[in-house]
C-alpha cells in the first residue's frame, strides 16, 4: 500500500511542476514597442492660422487592440505573441497625428478631441489597415509586408460640414519576420502616410480658409 501512495505522490508533484512551468511562462511580461510621429515635411507647405483638433480614428476589431495584427492569408487575422503595442492603435495614430501637425510647424493650434480645444477644423480618421500581411513563406521564415491605410475626412466646425475627403495608403515589406523588424516596418510605413495626410490637410485647410468669406485669417 505505501508504494502506490509514493507514486501518486510523485505523480501529483510532476503535475504541479507543470503547472508552475506554464503559469512562470505566462506570467512572463509582453515586450511593448512604440511608434514614432512624422518630423520632416515640404518646406512649401503653407501656413494657416487656425486651431485644429483630430479625433480619435475609427477602426474595426481587428486592428482596435494594443496587440499587433499579421494575417496569414487574407481571410485570417493573428496576432504577435508576447508583443504589444503600447496602447490600442487608433489612440496611438491619433497622439501620432497630433504630434506630427504640430512638428510641422504651420499651424495655430492642434491637440485631440478629448482637450477641450475649441475647433476651427476636424479632422476624422479611419484606419482602415494596420496589419501585416504575410506574402511568402519558405521552411525558416515568411516575408511579411505592412500595410498601413487611413481615410481622412476635413471637417469645418462653423458649417458642420466636410469640406475635404482623401486616403492614404502605403506598404513596407519587412527586413524578416522578426518582431523589431516589423515594428520598424509599422513605423516607415504610418510614418510615411502619415505625412501625406499632414500635408494634404494643411492645403486642404488653407484653400478653404482663403476663400472663406466670414474669416480673413488664413
Amino acid at each position: 500500500m505505501i508504494r502506490p501512495l509514493i507514486a501518486t505522490l510523485v505523480l501529483a508533484a510532476l503535475a504541479g511542476c507543470t503547472g508552475l512551468g506554464t503559469l512562470r511562462q505566462a506570467s512572463k511580461p509582453n515586450d511593448l514597442y512604440l511608434l514614432t510621429p512624422k518630423s520632416t515635411f515640404s518646406s512649401s507647405l503653407p501656413r494657416v492660422q487656425k486651431q485644429i483638433v483630430v479625433e480619435e480614428p475609427t477602426a474595426t476589431a481587428a486592428v482596435n487592440t494594443d496587440q499587433i495584427a499579421i494575417q496569414p492569408t487574407l481571410l485570417q487575422v493573428q496576432y504577435l505573441p508576447r508583443a504589444r503595442w503600447v496602447d490600442r492603435a487608433p489612440l496611438i495614430v491619433q497622439a501620432l497625428m497630433v504630434e506630427s501637425f504640430e512638428n510641422s510647424g504651420k499651424v495655430a493650434a492642434v491637440g485631440r478631441s478629448t482637450v477641450g480645444l475649441r475647433a476651427d477644423y476636424v479632422i476624422a480618421p479611419d484606419l482602415r489597415e494596420f496589419q501585416g500581411i504575410v506574402v511568402g513563406e519558405t521552411e525558416d521564415t515568411k516575408t511579411i509586408r505592412v500595410e498601413v491605410r487611413m481615410n481622412i475626412k476635413i471637417i469645418d466646425e462653423y458649417d458642420d460640414k466636410i469640406i475635404a475627403s482623401s486616403s492614404f495608403q502605403e506598404f513596407v515589406v519587412a527586413a524578416s519576420d522578426d518582431t523589431a523588424d516589423l515594428v520598424e516596418a509599422f513605423d516607415v510605413a504610418l510614418g510615411k502616410a502619415m505625412r501625406d495626410a499632414v500635408e494634404w490637410s494643411v492645403r486642404k485647410i488653407h484653400t478653404h480658409a482663403a476663400n472663406n468669406p466670414r474669416d480673413t485669417r488664413i
